[in-house]
């Protein structure tokens, strides 16, 4: 497949992957939202979506390939982003491929065993109860991977066991600030809070800032192409803003999608890995595989709310089908 159909494909994974990814970020955004003036709801939608779309998902795609090619230079770099067929450019991301898919599939596989482990969630699949029970162990598990990861990693190249090593930290740095975001949310979300509309505004653009981490690095397995990230991830960014802004309790009713999200994060994660190591992957196999893996657990998202009646009481948190 090429051209133009590899195109709408790979646009169009990398929208639904954004969207998914995004659930939690919607659903705090909202809650923060409705403890916000009119004025400053507003200013969020434009200005956020100014900040979301081309800043932070722009510079993200960009500074990477900055990193990973320092070479370049900064300018460089942003005009690789956009000529990546010049050879020069082409053999100097070639070169640097392999150190930005072991670090950013390291972060996505850490990702989905701590969703796994740690976080409250709709039992979708079996299994998921006992490891839900297991959360101790999440840590073991991340060490024993990152450990492999490394050990693997410096038989081919020591550099790619430094950049799994980052990738690890980067999950830490990233995950401990979203823990620390949940007990802020609280304090901004009071009836009685005192923080300002302003601090609440910058808030909610740092926390874009750290949840658009997933999504930018889980990019890569679709695509190197920084013009094809910047339109499938804004996209899918522009409809997560809008969902945030009219309508995310009809997200929360889709009661499956957070763990179609993770296991096209894993997978998403194993194919970078695997890439990582020289590993042919076609380029259609990621997107479709997002599409499947979510339009799965959508489809049963639709099944289970179809089973409700008015009558039911809501489903309990950890419920399994």
């Amino acid at each position: 497949m090429g051209g133009w159909g590899a195109w709408t494909l790979t646009i169009l994974g990398l929208c639904v992957f954004e969207v998914v990814s995004s659930l939690d970020n919607a659903v705090v955004n909202a809650d923060v939202l409705a403890t916000m003036s009119e004025k400053w709801r507003r200013r969020f939608i434009v200005w956020g979506i100014l900040f979301a779309v081309f800043i932070v998902r722009g510079m993200l795609p960009w500074a990477i390939i900055w990193a990973m090619n320092p070479a370049l230079g900064p300018w460089g770099a942003f005009m690789a982003s956009f000529r990546a067929n010049d050879p020069i450019v082409r053999e100097s991301i070639e070169r640097s491929k392999p150190l930005l898919l072991i670090g950013g599939g390291l972060f996505l596989v850490l990702l989905f065993f701590h969703w796994l482990f740690l976080e409250d969630k709709r039992f979708g699949l079996p299994g998921e109860r006992f490891f839900s029970q297991q959360g101790a162990w999440f840590f073991a598990v991340a060490s024993l991977v990152l450990s492999g990861t490394i050990w693997f990693a410096l038989k081919k190249d020591p550099m790619m066991a430094f950049s799994a090593a980052l990738g690890s930290s980067a999950f830490f740095i990233t995950y401990g600030f979203k823990e620390y975001a949940e007990k802020a949310e609280t304090r901004l979300t009071g009836t009685r809070s005192e923080i300002s509309d302003l601090s609440k505004f910058l808030y909610l653009q740092v926390l874009d800032a750290t949840f658009s981490i997933d999504g930018v690095l889980g990019a890569f397995a679709f695509t190197m192409s920084v013009p094809l990230i910047l339109l499938g991830n804004g996209l899918g960014a522009m409809v997560v803003r809008d969902l945030t802004v009219r309508g995310v309790s009809r997200i929360k009713n889709y009661a499956y999608l957070k763990n179609g999200a993770m296991y096209s994060i894993l997978c998403l994660g194993g194919f970078m890995i695997a890439e990582s190591f020289g590993h042919e992957i076609p380029d259609w196999i990621a997107p479709v595989v997002t599409l499947t893996v979510v339009g799965y657990f959508f489809h049963k998202s639709i099944r289970q709310r179809g089973a409700a009646t008015p009558q039911d009481p809501p489903a309990a948190q950890g419920s399994h089908e």
